[in-house]
């Protein structure tokens, strides 16, 4: 069961992560976008850090909740609507409950992705952080009636996420910013894609 201890566990990782790869991801984005993604996970994963400790928050649905609007509200371009429209449905689909087992991760993180697709309109195949998540959540679902422990199943989730990943490279944007720049966006991994991974990996090392 996954407790709201390891949620808080997870999120402060993401903050950690995301301050690492700010970088990393800024350097992706340059490319293809508005060279910001990572100045802007960073900074709002660190603005989540910061309201947790300040709210303190006892049921997972009202933590996953205050991650949504504090995203919303400080994190610029289209991550910030994004991730905080898959972080509120995250909180919708599990309210009321003190722990979670994994079927309950995978319904909340389904919820969550869907949330993503409808907002952002992106399907498989866009060049966005869809291509990362579909594959991923496909290998959930075929692992969540498993006996593997939930941080065992992270960790095979993540590498079908990583090979989503590299494959946004050769396909051409037909979302987003970088969408505007046609065929020139080949060759280029999807930051979006790119920050999904981490937000995995964090997942399987920290549940």
């Amino acid at each position: 069961m996954l407790s709201i201890s390891q949620i808080r566990t997870w999120l402060g990782a993401l903050n950690e992560v995301y301050t690492k790869q700010k970088d990393y991801l800024t350097e992706l984005d340059s490319a293809i976008g508005d060279a910001d993604h990572g100045i802007n996970m960073a900074r709002g994963f660190a603005a989540v850090t910061e309201e947790i400790q300040k709210q303190n928050p006892q049921d997972i649905s009202a933590l996953m909740k205050l991650v949504a609007m504090t995203l919303i509200r400080t994190v610029g371009g289209a991550s910030g609507p994004l991730y905080g429209t898959f972080f509120l449905r995250f909180s919708q689909a599990i309210d009321g409950k003190d722990s979670l087992n994994n079927g309950d991760v995978y319904h909340a993180l389904d919820e969550g992705v869907k949330g993503i697709m409808q907002r952002g309109k992106a399907q498989v195949g866009d060049k966005t952080m869809i291509d990362a998540w579909a594959p991923a959540m496909k290998r959930l679902e075929e692992l969540v009636s498993s006996d593997m422990p939930l941080s065992e199943i992270m960790s095979l989730v993540s590498k079908a996420a990583e090979e989503g990943m590299t494959g946004t490279i050769p396909l051409v944007a037909r979302r987003g910013r970088a969408s505007y720049l046609g065929e020139r966006s080949k060759g280029h991994q999807d930051p979006g894609a790119t920050s999904t991974l981490f937000m995995l990996q964090a997942a399987a090392d920290t549940w």
